[in-house]
């Protein structure tokens, strides 16, 4: 268990807060690109760990990511004019370019030199991956572009989503982490026994720190000196790769893929989750058909969400829609997606987790070691050093994998290749 103190250090990101200068030493991902996919589109808001913003694409095609009020009476900016590479105020017409300059002034006389003396907030932004990605802290900490494997991978090998949770990111993060609970909350099918983590529902877990966050394993044996190993990737601050290289009964997939999940504070209670699937192969890219039901089966289809926004229609507002007929008969939880089973226990927990009153058990080895690297990495930050993972190459390098192996070779030696980069 965590003290309150501790809990709150770890959960609290607006600005001035410690958690929160931790997350600013990392690009975040701000909008999908396919948000502001439009020149001259219109402004949207953004609220990223507790400030709000607006973003836009420019004439010029290039994005920018602005506070949400002007500097002059603090009208807001999502009602801004789009226009000739710049954001103009409708209160008295004051526009702002991508880097935040005043590059005009109508409301004041011809000849005033007030324009080179005023500005607006603005962040850096880079594009990669169908995402804006937002650098919001000291510009002399700037670290270098994002650099994950899936990035690297041409549009068609690659898709992107994001879900809005009611929930604080540490217990999202923590949930995503945590691979045990997939025997459980995720089983759809209560009468299928030879389902792989049916088989065997308390893996042993290895963990071993990188120098960009760590990598685990889930270990679970299967008997005859066979063991199903699911190795994952966790990249600081709140970043998780996982692979989908077998079906549920250990068969090779059609299609393998990597996926994952980057869990974003909106503020201490709201989290901006994007869901990314990167095929594994270049000779299998990501049809249409393909996202569509993998998005369906994780409870994101379109159908899915509240109309004109990233919240699911199943929340905790309505139980998540659970069927207790089809709990008590056919699933786990008897609630509907795999992405919504995992929203209905992490909401559960109410906006920010009270740590003091958890009991943590061996499963939880990945959890205690995220935990003990965001300590660190916000004494790093204190002590006027980069946290870890903000500027290493390593990262470029590893992939998550999962098999069945045979025989007594350690996985890391049986899946080196496996879980190298091929993009």
């Amino acid at each position: 268990m965590l003290s309150r103190e501790m809990n709150e250090l770890l959960t609290r990101v607006g600005p001035g807060t410690r958690m929160g200068d931790l997350f600013r030493r990392y690009w975040l991902p701000a909008v999908l690109s396919e948000e502001i996919s439009e020149p001259d589109g219109p402004p949207v808001r953004v609220r990223l760990l507790g400030e709000d913003l607006v973003a836009f694409r420019d004439s010029a095609g290039q994005v920018g990511l602005l506070d949400a009020h002007c500097p002059h009476r603090r009208a807001p900016m999502f009602f801004a004019r789009n226009e000739e590479c710049g954001l103009r105020c409708v209160y008295h017409g004051w526009k702002f370019d991508v880097g935040g300059n005043c590059v005009d002034l109508p409301s004041e006389p011809p000849d005033s030199v007030f324009r080179a003396k005023v500005n607006i907030a603005a962040y850096p932004t880079w594009e990669g991956g169908g995402v804006v990605w937002a650098f919001l802290g000291p510009r002399a900490e700037l670290p270098p572009l994002p650099a994950y494997e899936w990035l690297r991978a041409p549009d068609s090998h690659r898709r992107v989503s994001k879900t809005l949770e009611n929930a604080n990111y540490l217990q999202a993060l923590e949930g995503g982490i945590d691979t045990t609970h997939s025997s459980f909350v995720h089983n759809n099918d209560l009468g299928d026994s030879g389902r792989l983590k049916s088989r065997n529902t308390h893996p042993r877990l290895d963990v071993e720190p990188t120098r960009y966050g760590f990598r685990y394993a889930g270990i679970r044996s299967l008997g005859q000196d066979r063991t199903y190993v699911r190795a994952y990737q966790f990249f600081m601050p709140a970043m998780q790769m996982r692979a989908a290289f077998l079906d549920g009964s250990g068969e090779p997939r059609e299609t393998p893929t990597l996926r994952g999940h980057i869990w974003v504070p909106i503020d201490d209670q709201w989290t901006m989750v994007y869901n990314w699937v990167c095929s594994a192969t270049a000779d299998t890219p990501i049809s249409d058909k393909m996202w569509e039901r993998h998005e369906k089966a994780a409870g994101r289809g379109e159908d899915d969400f509240i109309p004109g926004t990233y919240r699911l229609k199943r929340n905790l507002s309505n139980d998540f829609l659970i069927d207790r007929e089809m709990q008590r008969a056919r699933t786990y939880t008897g609630i509907v997606g795999l992405n919504t089973q995992d929203f209905a226990v992490q909401e559960g927990m109410g906006p920010v987790c009270d740590r003091s009153q958890e009991h943590l058990g061996t499963s939880d080895k990945a959890i205690i070691a995220a935990r003990r690297m965001l300590r660190e990495a916000l004494d790093d930050v204190a002590d006027g050093r980069r946290p870890l993972g903000t500027d290493t190459e390593e990262l470029r390098l590893v992939r998550p994998a999962e098999a069945i192996l045979e025989g007594s070779l350690p996985w890391q030696e049986a899946m080196k290749d496996l879980l190298m980069a091929q993009w």
